[in-house]
Parts: C-alpha cells; structure tokens; sequence
C-alpha cells in the first residue's frame, strides 16, 4: 500500500456471503501471536483437503499478489469468533483492503487496528464487482472513496485515526511507539 493512501489494484472476487473468521483462518493455526506466516493458512480449509493435498477447482488458485490487493466478499464478511489472526492472514496472504457490503463488527475494528482496510458499500457496487472479476478499482483512504473504472466513485466510511494510520502505512500499535518518547515524558511528568 502506498503511503500516500491511495492505491490502485485488480479486485479478487469471493462472491460468498458470510465468510467467516474460522473460514478465513481455522482454530489450528491460532497457537502463534507472530503476524507473519499466516498467509500460508489463509481460507485453509477452501483450498487444501482433509490430507493438505490443494484442490485444483478453488478460485484463490488464480490468486496473483501483484495485482490482487482487493479481496471482494459477499456481505457479513469476518463474522463468527473474535480473532486478530483473520486481518494478519489476509494481509500475510497478499490483500490490503477487503470490500463488502457489510462487516462483522468485530473484525471491522480488528482490521483497522492491524492494517487492513475494510471498504463497505452498497450492493449493487458488490454486484458489479461480481458480475466483472478481475475489475481495476482505485482506494483513496484519505478522501475515503473507491473508484471502480467504468462504475464510478463510491464513498466508504473509516474514522479520520485509523485512516491517518492506514494512509502512512502503519497500524496502531506502530503510531504509538512512534510517540513512545513523549508518552514516556508524560508519565514521568
């Protein structure tokens, strides 16, 4: 993502409702509280059999890091279990925005605490993406507009804090210790 918070990206389409967290990275591989290495684990269970063999009809097989940064899902995305490991799968996987209709509450907030932006619109923006895989699409965090070639520009909601945050390419915990000398001052003031 650029630090300028914009980017642009080829979407990569998951037309399925309610994906949730044990979707995106199942209970088994929740033993570390490393971010890195999660990416491998990402929608597991979509895309390897019972005995880790990768199933040769799954759509994340056409998945290119290069191009594919937007990960469009059907609406109730991130439901289920609260779990900061969803965001840092995605993230590890290669996606730095998620776009749908609606977000489980939860993995809304985690997401923008760990650098993954979730884009809410409307459905038939959803379903234009659907209905045209592979969409050239461009983010814009500050002015919080998402730009779809031939559709339109579309508003999505994200607070200024994490926006400032997204848009320099940090998450939360890092603008903190950005400030760790004055937050230091302060308290022995």
């Amino acid at each position: 993502m650029s630090h300028s918070g914009i980017f642009e990206s080829i979407t990569f389409n998951l037309p399925v409702d309610h994906i949730d967290t044990d979707q995106i990275i199942p209970a088994q591989f929740l033993t570390t509280t490393e971010r890195e290495g999660l990416g491998q684990y990402c929608f597991h269970s979509w895309r390897f059999d019972e005995n880790g063999e990768e199933h040769a009809d799954h759509p994340l097989l056409e998945f290119d890091v290069e191009k594919h940064t937007v990960l469009v899902a059907g609406s109730n995305f991130g439901c289920g279990s609260s779990r900061e490991h969803a965001p840092w799968a995605l993230l590890d996987f290669g996606f730095r925005a998620v776009i749908s209709s609606q977000f489980a509450d939860i993995f809304h907030n985690n997401s923008l605490k760990n650098g993954l932006l979730p884009i809410v619109v409307e459905e038939h923006v959803i379903e234009f993406l659907h209905a045209n895989p592979h969409h050239p699409v461009r983010v814009d965090i500050l002015t919080k507009t998402l730009s779809v070639h031939g559709y339109g520009e579309f508003e999505f909601p994200i607070d200024p804090f994490s926006a400032y945050c997204l848009a320099r390419g940090i998450d939360q915990l890092e603008f903190l210790l950005e400030h760790e000398a004055d937050i230091s001052a302060y308290e022995q003031a």
